[in-house]
Order: C-alpha cells, then structure tokens, then sequence
C-alpha cells in the first residue's frame, strides 16, 4: 500500500499531462472550461497553448454548446466541468447538441461521485451513469488508473462519436495490473484472477476491490477475481459472461447510486443469460448522502478493504 501512495497520481493530473502532450502537435485539440481550469488541472494547458482554450464561466449548457459548434467544425473539443453539473444542468444539451446531433464531444466530468465529499449532496454526481446510459450514442468511461486514463484520453481524442469520461481528485496507482497493457474502449481489464468470487469495479471503486482481495487472501485464503469496467457503456459482455461462467459469487462496487449503474447494468447482462450467481451491488443507497471526505463516504457505506471484505464473507457464507 505504502508503495501505491508512492507512485500515485491523481488522474486528474494524468488527463491533464496527455492533452497537453497531445495539443502541443495536434492544433485541433481545443479545451472548453466552465470557470474549471483550476479544478480540472488544466492551467498548464491554458498557459501553453492560449489560443486552444475557451472559458465560458459558470454556464454548463453554454459549456456544451460552444464544445459541440467547435466539433461540428472538425475541432477535438473536450468539454471540461464538475461532474454534478455537467450531467445535471447541461443534461438536454448532451442529449440534443451532442449524442442526438452525432457531433464528437468529449464530456470531461471532473470531480465525479463523491470526490466534492463535504460540499454534501448538491455536489456530489451519483446520477451520470444512470442518466448517459439512457441516452443513445454516448460511450461512457471511469478509469480506474493513471494507465487507464492515458490511453482512455488518447483514444478519446481520436474516437467520431460522443464519448463522457468521469475523474475524481485522489491519487490512484499508476497501474493495478502492470501486465495488462492492452487498452481498448468498450473492453474491460482482469485486475486479477481468482476462484471463489469475482469484483467488478470501475473508476476510482477498483482499488478498495485490490485492497480487501488482499485480507480474503491473507486472512481467509480467498481467492478474488477483480475485473475493472473502465467502460460502463458499451459494456464488455464476452468478459463479463465469462467471468460469471464459474457460477460463483459476484459483487459490483461503484463510486454512483446503486440505480442504474455499473450493478444494475451487469445484473441485466447476466440474468438476461441464464446467469444465476449470488450477486450483489455495493454503491451509494438512496439516501441524503453523509457529508465528509471521500474516504470517510467510502468507509460509511461499505466502499472499503474492510467493507468489501465482510460483504464478500457474507455473500460467500450464503453461497
């Protein structure tokens, strides 16, 4: 653990690195911000390369826009702003301007779940996957590492149809699985393999799956499977099915309402197929979120190493 928080970078930080490496030979790359460069790391982009930024202050739906005139134009325009409000008031713009309108937006919502802890609920942004999902023609993304979020960004800068990548503020390991180096939008990565149950986690929800997998082993001889979704739509239906096929448990963990996201959307690939495995979703439940640090939301509803642990003796214990 100790070496993680050693080499940890927020992936923030990480988005912000890749752009500018991307912007310094591509002139196309054009930023939008919504009064956010700070927040989203991006002054270092603003003071390199003024001409390919554009503040818009605090007007989401403008932020979008702007974002969705320049793609229409050929432009690569992320469009850069709190998750909460990015997908909240901006979401009929998302829905018409980009995904219905076919122009190659990339929404960067930043500061996403519960990275806002104390600012309470009003920031916190436990909706977006819900609510992307529903939409036809948005790919949505969560990285779960420095190394996901590189090659998430690289791709996005390429990709012709509109894509939403969500970022917290905590530093994450740069690579939860230093072997698996393939990448690829729409494609989950095997954290680990196991035996006895399987985590699906995606964003910023994969690590505490590596971290209580560490106390099974130890301390249970536990044998854990992590799976990390990066892309929550399109979802990898053949990893995920065949992940399912030892008929053992599964949990799914995710940093966003236990509705209509990662869990729901897992559960309705796998029952739809026959999938009959105890299962069980680990989110955020509907309530008036607490207020606190991250870490503290994640200890509170169960979003840890010690949380995930007993929830997986539990499931087990029933299995």
């Amino acid at each position: 653990m100790e070496e993680t928080k050693a080499t940890a970078t927020a992936n923030l930080e990480v988005f912000s690195e890749v752009l500018q490496n991307l912007a310094a030979s591509d002139k196309d790359i054009m930023v939008v911000t919504s009064d956010s460069r700070g927040s989203g790391k991006l002054v270092p982009f603003g003071q390199k390369y003024p001409e390919q930024i554009v503040e818009v202050g605090i007007a989401e739906q403008n932020l979008v826009g702007v974002a969705t005139g320049l793609a229409s134009m050929g432009k690569k325009a992320f469009a850069v702003s709190p998750a909460c409000f990015l997908t909240a008031r901006a979401l009929e713009q998302i829905k018409n301007d980009v995904a219905y309108s076919d122009n190659p937006v990339k929404l960067i919502g930043i500061s996403a779940g519960v990275s806002y802890g104390a600012l309470g609920t009003t920031h916190h942004s436990l909706h977006d996957y819900a609510v992307l999902r529903a939409i036809n023609n948005i790919t949505v993304v969560a990285p779960a590492d420095n190394f996901e979020t590189a090659e998430a960004i690289k791709a996005a800068a390429e990709m012709k149809s509109p894509v939403y990548l969500r970022f917290g503020k905590k530093n994450m390991p740069v690579n939860l699985n230093a072997n698996a180096t393939d990448f690829k939008i729409g494609k989950g990565r095997v954290i680990q393999e196991g035996t006895n149950l399987t985590f699906v986690a995606t964003g910023e929800a994969v690590l505490p799956c590596v971290e209580a997998a560490k106390l099974l082993e130890k301390d249970y001889n536990i044998s854990c499977k992590i799976v990390s979704i990066h892309t929550i739509k399109p979802l990898d239906n053949e990893l995920l099915l065949a992940s399912a096929a030892n008929s053992k448990p599964i949990i799914t963990v995710e940093e966003h309402s236990i509705y209509g996201g990662l869990g729901e959307a897992v559960a309705s690939l796998l029952f739809q197929n026959g999938f009959r495995n105890k299962f069980k979703i680990v989110g955020l439940p509907d309530d008036h979120t607490v207020s606190g640090s991250q870490i503290e939301i994640f200890n509170h509803y169960g979003i840890s190493a010690e949380g995930l642990k007993n929830t997986a003796l539990n499931i087990i214990k029933c299995d």
